[in-house]
C-alpha cells in the first residue's frame, strides 16, 4: 500500500478541469427563472395583478402601472431571498457530499467525492460509499452491497485484479469492479478509478443521488396548515367585503369595482404569506450558519429538534478526547515500563515481541490512532531488527465482533514458508483466546485495571502458534495463542470539553459518556471533563442482562456506560426515549447506524465516521469535537427563538393592516383607509424585516441557561399568539384613534389617510424593534449589532418621505401634505402603541428567577 503514489495534485486538477466534477445533475436545483415562475404562482402576486387590472377598469392607469411596478419589486425581493436560500443549500450539498480517501503525491488525502477523477487511487474500507466506478488492485475480504444498481439485497464478494482495465457488470461474486454509490460492507481494499460522474454505471442509468434531503419539517407542515386556514379566512373576508361594500353604497358597476378592490385589499392584509418564506429561509440559512461551526445538517428537522435536546450521548474517544493516541505504558513478563523512560534508551528486549505482534495485529498502513501509535513506537524502537515485517503479506483477517472484542491477523513470509498469527483487543477477550488459568487471569485483570485507572486505554496482545495455510480455521478461538502483554495508550481530553460540559448543564442538558473502555478508564476521563455522577457506571455485559424497564431505571441515574459495543447503543437510545428524553447520539461505525437513525438527533463523525453512519445521521460533526455539538445546540435554540420572533411580528402587524382595511367597509360614509398600494408599501417593509432582521438577530443572553424547549411546544402557542394579537390590537386602536380624531377635527380624507398611514408605518417599525427580544427592552437591544435593521429602518423612512412629499407619489397614494407637527404626532403616537409591551418586559425582568439546572 505504501509504495503506491497515485496521481499528483496537478494531474488530478488537470483531469478535473478536462472531465468535470464527479457528480450527476441535480434535478431539484432552482435557478432565478424557476424561482420567478414559483413567485408568479404565489397568492400575493396574483392579488397584486388583480388589483392592477381593476385599477385599469376603473380608469386609473397611473395607479395600475404603479401597482404593477410594485409587483416587480416584490418579485425582485423574493427572488433575491430565495436565491440566497438556494445558495446556502447548494453550499450544504457540496459540504455533505460523500468524502473519499485517495492517494495523491504518495500520501493519503480525504477529499470531497465530487473531486475524485479518473486514475485516482481509492482506499476503501467497511462502511464506505464508493465515490466512483473503480477496479480493485488490492483487497482483503472485500464485500459490497450493490442493491442500488442490481436490486438484489445479497452482498457480493470482490476479488482484486492487477491487470484488468475493463469494468464488469454489477452483481456476481469474485469480480474486481466496484461501483459508484455502492457500499463496502466488509474488508478493505485499494482501487483505481476508471470512470467518474456521468460515465459511471449509475450515471448511465440516470439516477440522481441527493445528499441533502429536501423534506418538509414539522414547523413547515404546521405553518402550511395555518396559512391554508388563513387563506380561507382571507377569501371569506374578501367575499364579505365585496358584498357589504356594494350593498351599503349602492348597487352600481362602479361601486362593485371599488368593492372588489376593497375585497382584494382585505385579502392581501389578512394573508400571512410571509410565514412559509420565513421558515424556508431561517432553516436553510440556519443550516448554513451551523455548518460554520463545523456541523453539517443532512436533515433540516434536526435543526428544529436541537433546541429541545435533553440528553447528549457521546462517544469518549475522538469526541471528548483528541483521538491522538500515544503509548504511555507497556506490560510484559510481569514488568511494567513507562515509555517516558525510552527517551534516551532503547526498548528492553523483554518488550520486543509485545510491540512486534501489536503491530502485526494492526493494518500495514493504519488510519486508526491506536494502530498509528503502535507503528510509530515500532519504527522508533525496532528499526533495523527482525521484529518489523514490512515485506510480509496479510493472508487472513479475523475481525472484531460483539461476541469477541479482539481481532487477529495472519501473515505470510516473503518465501511463503511461514505464517505468523497476531491478535489484539480487550484484555479479557485476548486472555480468553489464550485460555489463561484463573490466577493468571486475576493477575492480568488487576494490572489492566491499574493502568485503566490512570485513564489509559488498555489493549491485550497475543501470538498465535504458526500453522500451515491450508489449515486456517474459521474462528479465532481455534488458534493456539500465547499471551504477550498489555499496552496502555493515553488519549488527552480536548481542552474545550470541560467548559462545553458545564454549558450543557447550565442549559439543562444531561451528558452521557459511552465508551468501549474499562469503567475505571471512563471514570477517570469523566472526572477530567467535569461529568456528573461519575460513581455510577453501567457496563455492556450488565446491559445485556437487564430488561428494558430495568435499563430505563438505571440510565436515569447513570452518566457513564462502559464496555459497550455499537449494537447496544440502539437499546440505550430506546431506553432514554422511553423515559421521555429527547436524545442526541453520536456514532461513527456501520453498526452505529441503527442508533443514529433511532435517536431524535443522530450525529455522525465527519473525520473518522463511515458513510453509512453519515447517511443515517441528521447532523455530521466535521471536526469530531464535542464543543461543536454544544455550539450547534446554541444555534438551534437561536434559530427557533428567531423564528418565533419573526412570526410574532407577522401576526402583530397583520392585525392593524387587516383592521384598517376591513373596518371602513361597514361605514357607508367612510372612504377606504388602506388601498392595495398602501398594503404593498407595507409588504416592502414587512418581507425584508422578517427574513433579514430577525434571521440575523444574535442569541439571547440567557439562551444556554434555559431548560430545553418542550418538543410538544407549538410554534404558534396560545401565549405567543395572544401577545402578538394584543400588540396588533393596541397598534390598531392607536392608529384608528388617530384617524377618528383627524376626521373629527374636520381634516380632509387625504389628510386623515396620510397621518394614519404615517402613524402605522412608525408603529410597524416600533413592532420590529419590540419583537427583537421578548425579554430585553428596545433601548437595551440597540446595543446589539444588526446591520439589516439599520438598512431597513433608514430605507423605510426615506420611502415614507418620498410618498408623503413627492407630489406625484403623494397623489398616487391619495395623501395630502403633512406638516411638521403631524410627523411629530405620528412618531410619538406610533411609538406609544407598543409601550405596554416594553413595560411588561421590565416587570418580567424584576420577577425573573433562574430555573434550577437539570444535571
Amino acid at each position: 500500500m505504501s509504495q503506491i503514489s497515485g496521481l499528483t495534485q496537478s494531474q488530478a486538477q488537470q483531469r478535473l478541469t478536462e472531465e468535470g466534477y464527479n457528480e450527476l445533475p441535480h434535478s431539484n436545483r432552482r435557478n432565478s427563472f424557476t424561482i420567478a415562475l414559483e413567485v408568479i404562482r404565489e397568492p400575493m402576486f396574483l392579488l397584486l395583478v388583480a388589483c392592477g387590472v381593476i385599477y385599469l377598469l376603473l380608469g386609473e392607469p397611473k395607479e395600475a402601472l404603479m401597482l404593477l411596478g410594485f409587483v416587480f419589486v416584490v418579485m425582485g425581493i423574493t427572488i433575491v431571498q430565495e436565491r440566497r436560500t438556494e445558495r446556502a443549500l447548494e453550499a450544504l450539498r457540496d459540504l455533505t457530499s460523500p468524502r473519499a480517501l485517495v492517494i495523491r503525491n504518495g500520501r493519503q488525502q480525504r477529499i470531497p467525492g465530487r473531486e475524485v477523477v479518473r486514475g485516482d487511487i481509492l482506499i476503501l474500507a467497511e462502511g464506505d460509499r464508493v465515490p466512483a466506478d473503480a477496479i480493485l488492485r488490492h483487497s482483503i475480504n472485500v464485500s459490497a452491497d450493490e442493491s442500488l444498481l442490481t436490486g438484489e439485497s445479497l452482498v457480493v464478494r470482490k476479488m482484486a485484479s492487477k491487470d484488468s482495465q475493463i469494468l464488469s457488470k454489477p452483481g456476481g461474486d469474485d469480480l474486481s469492479s466496484v461501483f459508484s454509490g455502492t457500499l463496502i460492507t466488509q474488508g478493505q481494499g485499494i482501487a483505481e478509478v476508471v470512470a467518474a460522474g456521468m460515465h459511471t454505471e449509475i450515471g448511465k442509468i440516470g439516477k440522481a443521488l441527493q445528499s441533502l434531503e429536501s423534506e418538509q419539517t414539522l414547523l413547515q407542515k404546521e405553518t402550511g396548515r395555518l396559512v391554508r386556514k388563513m387563506a380561507l379566512v382571507g377569501l371569506s373576508f374578501c367575499a364579505l367585503v365585496v358584498i357589504v361594500y356594494a350593498l351599503m353604497r349602492g348597487n352600481t358597476i362602479q361601486v362593485w369595482k371599488e368593492g372588489f378592490l376593497a375585497g382584494i385589499a382585505t385579502a392581501m392584509a389578512t394573508l400571512p404569506e410571509e410565514l412559509p418564506v420565513v421558515l424556508t429561509i431561517f432553516l436553510a440559512l440556519g443550516a448554513w450558519r451551523i455548518s460554520q461551526k463545523q456541523v453539517l445538517t443532512r436533515r433540516i428537522p434536526a435543526i428544529e429538534t436541537l433546541g429541545a435536546a435533553t440528553v447528549l450521548c457521546v462517544d469518549k474517544t475522538g469526541t471528548l478526547t483528541q483521538n491522538r493516541m500515544s503509548i504511555s505504558k507497556i506490560f510484559a513478563g510481569n514488568k511494567l515500563l513507562d515509555t517516558k523512560e525510552l527517551q534516551n534508551a532503547p526498548l528492553p528486549e523483554d518488550f520486543h515481541r509485545l510491540v512486534e505482534f501489536g503491530i502485526l495485529a494492526s493494518k500495514k498502513d493504519p488510519f486508526d490512532p491506536m494502530e498509528k501509535a503502535l507503528r510509530e513506537l515500532g519504527i522508533l524502537q525496532l528499526a533495523q531488527t527482525e521484529h518489523l515485517h514490512e515485506n510480509w503479506n496479510l493472508v487472513q483477517e479475523y475481525p472484531l465482533s460483539p461476541e469477541l472484542l479482539a481481532l487477529s491477523h495472519v501473515w505470510r513470509s516473503p518465501n511463503g514458508r511461514q505464517l505468523l498469527i497476531a491478535s489484539k483487543g480487550a484484555p479479557e477477550a485476548v486472555a480468553d483466546l489464550c485460555h489463561l488459568r484463573r490466577d493468571q487471569m486475576d493477575t492480568l485483570m488487576k494490572q489492566a485495571a491499574s493502568m485503566a485507572g490512570e485513564g489509559l486505554r488498555v489493549l491485550g496482545v497475543a501470538q498465535g502458534r504458526p500453522i500451515p495455510q491450508a489449515d486456517l480455521p474459521q474462528k479465532q478461538h481455534d488458534f493456539e495463542f500465547a499471551f504477550l502483554g498489555l499496552i496502555g495508550l493515553a488519549d488527552p481530553i480536548r481542552p474545550t470539553v470541560p467548559q462545553a460540559i458545564q454549558e450543557c448543564y447550565s442549559a439543562g442538558i444531561r451528558v452521557v459518556m459511552i465508551t468501549g473502555d474499562y469503567p475505571v478508564t471512563a471514570q477517570t476521563i469523566a472526572r477530567q471533563i467535569g461529568l456528573n455522577s461519575v460513581d455510577q457506571v453501567v457496563t455492556g455485559p450488565e446491559l445485556d442482562h437487564m430488561n428494558d424497564e430495568q435499563l430505563k431505571e438505571r440510565l436515569a441515574a447513570t452518566n457513564i456506560i462502559a464496555r459497550v459495543v455499537p449494537e447496544q447503543k440502539l437499546r440505550i437510545v430506546n431506553a432514554l426515549k422511553a423515559a421521555g428524553e429527547i436524545v442526541a447520539m453520536t456514532g461513527d461505525g456501520v453498526n452505529d447506524a441503527p442508533a443514529l437513525k433511532a435517536a431524535h438527533i443522530g450525529i455522525a463523525m465527519g473525520g473518522r465516521g463511515t458513510d453509512v453512519a453519515r447517511e443515517a445521521a441528521g447532523l455530521v460533526l466535521l471536526d469530531d469535537d464535542f464543543s461543536s455539538i454544544v455550539q450547534a445546540v446554541r444555534l438551534g435554540r437561536r434559530i427557533f427563538d428567531n423564528i418565533k420572533k419573526a412570526i410574532s411580528y407577522i401576526f402583530a402587524i397583520h392585525v392593524p393592516v387587516a383592521g384598517l382595511s376591513l373596518i371602513p367597509v361597514f361605514f357607508s360614509d367612510w372612504k377606504l383607509i388602506l388601498l392595495p398600494v398602501h398594503i404593498v408599501f407595507l409588504e416592502l417593509v414587512i418581507d425584508p424585516s422578517c427574513t433579514l432582521i430577525f434571521e440575523a438577530e444574535n442569541a439571547e443572553a440567557d439562551i444556554m441557561t434555559r431548560p430545553p424547549r418542550n418538543p410538544r411546544e407549538r410554534l404558534f402557542s396560545f401565549k405567543s399568539l395572544s401577545i402578538s394579537i394584543l400588540l396588533g390590537l393596541s397598534v390598531l386602536a392607536i392608529v384608528m384613534g388617530v384617524f377618528l380624531v383627524t376626521r373629527a377635527m374636520g381634516h380632509q380624507e387625504n389628510n386623515a389617510r396620510g397621518l394614519t398611514f404615517a402613524t402605522l408605518v412608525v408603529a410597524n417599525l416600533a413592532l420590529i424593534l419590540a419583537n427583537r427580544s421578548w425579554s430585553r427592552t428596545i433601548l437595551s437591544m440597540m446595543k446589539e449589532p444588526n446591520k439589516a435593521l439599520w438598512w431597513i429602518l433608514i430605507g423605510t423612512v426615506i420611502l415614507l418621505g418620498l410618498v408623503l412629499y413627492v407630489p406625484s407619489l403623494r397623489d398616487l397614494f391619495h395623501f395630502a401634505p403633512l406638516h411638521g407637527k403631524d410627523l411629530v404626532i405620528s412618531l410619538i403616537v406610533g411609538g406609544v402603541s407598543i409601550m405596554w409591551f416594553e413595560g411588561l418586559k421590565l416587570l418580567r425582568q424584576k420577577k425573573w428567577k433562574p430555573i434550577p439546572n437539570r444535571n
